[in-house]
Formats: C-alpha cells, structure tokens, sequence
C-alpha cells in the first residue's frame, strides 16, 4: 500500500511508515490540481495544515483509505466528505498542547513589556529607555476563554507569576474550576474584569467574530488581547480600531482570519506583535506529532485498528452495520444537548432502552459525549478521547439498561445535570436507522437532528406560527420543517423550526420580540 506526504514533516514520520512495509512518496506543496490528479494512487494521506483536503479531491481520492492530520486542528479537511466515501480521519490530539500554550505565553509576556518592539528598536542604533515602559504580570487578571487542554496549561503557568485567572467555559463546572485554581465566571464579566484575554476555542458559528466592536466596548480600557486559536475569532476590523483608539492597549496574534495576512492593516500598528502561525512550531512538537501520525496509519493500514479517528469508532468490523445507526444517533443527540444545556455540566448519564439496552453500548456512549464535547472545545474531540476529556473536565459520565420497552421499542436519553438544574433528551431510530429527538425534558416532540433548528418556548397561543413563518419569509428564510410540542392546552409549548439558511443574530432579536415568544435558541447539527 501507498502513502503520499503531502506536507512538511519530520523525516521520523517517513521512517516509520517505511519500516512497516508502506510505499512512501513525499510531494510537498502541491497545488490543488495536482493533489487531485495523483490521490487516486494512494492508499494512506499525511498531512499537516497546508494541504486542503476538499470535497472534491476526496471524490477523486479512489482508494484513500486514511487521512492522517500530524496536528489537532482540521478545518482543512472536508470530514463529511471523507465520512461519506468512508475514509477515516485521523489527527494527533494533545502533541501540540505544551507547545502552543508556552508560545502563547511568550505572547503575553512580549505583549506585557514590548520585547519585539524594543528590540527593533536596538537594531535601528537607536536607545530608546523610556519609550519602551511595560507593565507587571503581578496582582493583574488574566481571562482565558476556553480552559480546555491548552488554555489550562497557559492558566497554571501564569498562576505561577502572581496573576489571577477567571475563565469561561460553558462546559467547566464549579467543582473542576476550583480544583485548577481559577475562578468560573460568565463571558461578558470576564470581558470587564480582564487586564489580559487570551483565546482558546475553536472557530466555530457561535464563536466567530467573539471579539468584536460590542464586546471589546465592554472590556477594560488599556487590555491586552492574545490569539493563538484560530483565526476569525476576533473581527479585526474592529479590533483594528480599538487599538487605533487606545481602548485596547496591545494584541499578539499568532492567527488570522486570512493566512498569510495580506494587506492586513493590523500589521501596519506599532501596539500588535504577531507571528506566523507559529504556535505548535518547535521540534519537539513537530516530532511528536509525526511519530504519532505515523504509527496510526499504520495501525490501521497494516493491523486494522483505529486510533483518534474523528469520525469513526474503534469497533469491531462486524459490528458496524448495526451499531452505525445508533452511533449517529446518540452522536446528533449529544450534540443537540450541548447547546440546549447552559453551564458547565457535573454528570452525564446515558440510558439505553429497549432494544438499544441490548447493543454493545461502549462505543454509542462515545459518540454521545463526543457529540455533547464538540461544539466548545478547540481540540478536536473522538472517539477515543471524548470520555477521557469530559473525566478531566470534572464530567461524571455513566450508562443505564433497561430491556423495558416504553413508548418506543427503542430509545437513548441523556440526562444532564449540574448542581442545581437537570435537562433530559431522548432520541429513538425511525425504520431502525433515521434518528428523530423525541423528548426534550416532559415535551413529547418529533425532530429531525440536522441542519440548522430554531428552538423556541412559547405561549400556546394561535398565531405564533403565523407570526414566525410570516418573519422569517420577510428575511428570505425558508422553513424545511417544523415540530411541536405542548404540555397541555393553551400551556407552555415548544416549536423548532428547521430552516435552509442561518438566521442573523437580528433575525433572532425580531423572533424573541414576536407575542408569546418566552426564549429562543439557535442550534446547528
């Protein structure tokens, strides 16, 4: 079998998959054409994060068995696509976790006291001693949004230089944010509270453009703004002003909405310090990640066993046809709590009903708290890895089994819990393979899992149909499908709306405005 290295890598990677009994070809920097007219040869992919693995090289990808990522992020891999042709996709979560928070905290530091400054400075035989006046670490507050992997690591090491760290995270609980030493607040009292922001989510629809002309109004005058995530978090248009301003002191960035930063008036400030995406660059980082890579392709190529796939399980061959549904299911399913439950969860228990109680309920489990994960964490959470971080993040997970059979001859349900507030989900297989949401705490519903839903508590009232759909039309937003559920007659009710297109933030604020509108929640599956 074949492997193409598409991308710079350690040489130990190469070796590896050589030693195994692989064919290996390296050709790096390949253009688009030119990747798709050679895949169809290739039985294994080794990239990191140059190479686009579109749609429509995946097409033309005819014996592409596996996509291996030396790296945690893959917005640079079409995962539906390959999901489809039935192509693993794997990556190496956590090789790039020490790396990215020291160079994170590098940033803060050179932010702090204006060390590239400074040094340009020196280098142009100039002396420049007062101009260069920068502030202490010491007794300030630093605001990490997303405690996950790296923003915990970047959190213990700058508690060891006197700072003090709040943090938010819709899924850290009270209990876990004590046992880090740092304190839990909301996103907008971090925003006013912090002397120094640092990023660690992933670049998803509810964290794009996060920081942005609203939220850095809210924030400290004088704050400094770290990104080593992704780029697109912050809107840098407006970030551009408030630096412009003075209202934000300084910002390092390591990331950009567009790579390489062309034209970017950003780099044109004397305030912002930035690097090439440099965050998981260093040797040890670059090594760990080929070797890793490496010795999962040829796990699976040679052996059969898959390890951090994002998109499979590791379960046996015989019992995918059956578990594959239920997989899908408990994974819409989770994913579909997670952004219905807000604040950190404590405990997750998943109850199998049914026939569902008689299936090999291990790698369903997974793909539930895979789903529940996914939505807030910048590493990529699999099927390997999703109970091991929900464990570290203080999330108790367990399972129930009943052969019982309720109203459905088959159901999963997630019961999410913190401290003080419970939300139960259930879901069930139509025709044994398509998935619907049939409860949502006492509501009796019937929801597709797919697309983008709009979720609503209203008052059973007539016309709020009416109301919403005629709204929507006027905003040139099609409804695909709508599901209902009431507790009683002229009670409260619940409507979800699937629709084509992804309503504005705007569109949202006419909805809640609507009569007997009492909430509504965007959610994207």
């Amino acid at each position: 079998m074949k492997v193409l290295i598409s991308d710079n890598i350690s040489e130990k990677c190469v070796e590896i998959l050589k030693n195994a009994g692989l064919a290996v070809d390296v050709k790096v920097g390949l253009k688009s054409d030119e990747l798709k007219s050679c895949i169809g040869d290739y039985h294994g992919l080794v990239i990191r994060s140059a190479t686009k693995v579109t749609a429509e090289i995946i097409d033309a990808a005819e014996n592409l068995k596996v996509i291996g990522r030396a790296g945690s992020g893959l917005d640079n891999v079409d995962r539906a696509a390959a999901t489809k042709k039935g192509i693993v996709v794997m990556n190496t979560p956590g090789g790039n976790t020490i790396t990215t928070a020291e160079h994170t905290i590098a940033h803060i530091m050179s932010l702090a006291r204006l060390i590239p400054q400074a040094n340009a400075s020196m280098k142009a035989g100039k002396w420049e001693k007062k101009k260069f006046m920068g502030v202490e670490l010491f007794n300030k507050t630093l605001g990490v949004i997303g405690i996950g992997n790296i923003g915990s690591q970047v959190a213990k090491r700058m508690q060891a230089f006197g700072m003090h760290v709040i943090a938010y995270d819709p899924f850290l609980n009270e209990e876990k944010a004590k046992t880090m030493g740092v304190e839990k607040v909301d996103l907008k009292e971090l925003f006013k509270r912090s002397d120094v922001i640092t990023l660690h989510t992933p670049l998803t629809a509810e964290t794009k453009y996060l920081i942005n002309r609203e939220t850095l109004g809210i924030m400290k005058d004088g704050v400094r703004i770290i990104n080593c995530a992704r780029g697109g978090i912050i809107n840098e248009r407006d970030l551009y002003d408030a630096l412009v301003s003075g209202k934000v002191a300084g910002a390092a960035l390591d990331v950009f909405e567009k790579e390489p930063p062309e034209d970017n008036p950003l780099l044109t400030l004397d305030n912002v310090i930035c690097t090439p995406h440099l965050g998981a660059s260093t040797k040890e980082a670059q090594e760990n990640v080929a070797i890793a890579v490496a010795e999962q392709i040829v796990d699976y190529l040679i052996h059969g066993t898959i390890r951090h796939a994002v998109n499979f399980p590791s379960i046996p061959a015989d019992q995918v046809v059956r578990l594959q549904p239920y997989i899908n299911l408990a994974e819409r399913l989770g994913n579909f709590a997670s952004q219905m439950f807000e604040g950190g969860a404590s405990e997750i228990t998943i109850e199998y009903q049914g026939d569902a109680a008689r299936i090999n309920a291990a790698p369903v489990t997974m793909a539930a708290i895979k789903g529940f994960l996914n939505p807030i964490l910048l590493e990529t959470v699999n099927f390997v890895n999703a109970l091991v971080i929900a464990k570290e993040r203080g999330i108790e997970v367990r399972e129930t089994k009943s052969t019982d059979e309720s109203d459905y001859q088959s159901l999963i349900a997630l019961r999410v819990r913190a401290r003080d507030k419970e939300r139960y989900f259930a879901g069930t297989l139509f025709s044994r393979r398509d998935p619907r949401i049939v409860y949502v705490d006492a509501f009796k519903v019937e929801i597709v899992p797919e697309g983008e839903l709009l979720f609503l508590y209203n008052n059973d009232r007539p016309g709020v149909i009416g109301n919403i759909g005629t709204l929507l039309g006027k905003n040139n937003i099609n409804i695909a499908r709508m599901h209902f559920g009431r507790e009683s007659r002229g009670g409260m009710a619940i409507s979800v709306v699937s629709i084509d297109s992804h309503a504005s933030s705007s569109v949202i604020e006419e909805i809640k405005k609507l009569p007997n509108i009492l909430s509504v929640k965007q959610i994207n599956l």
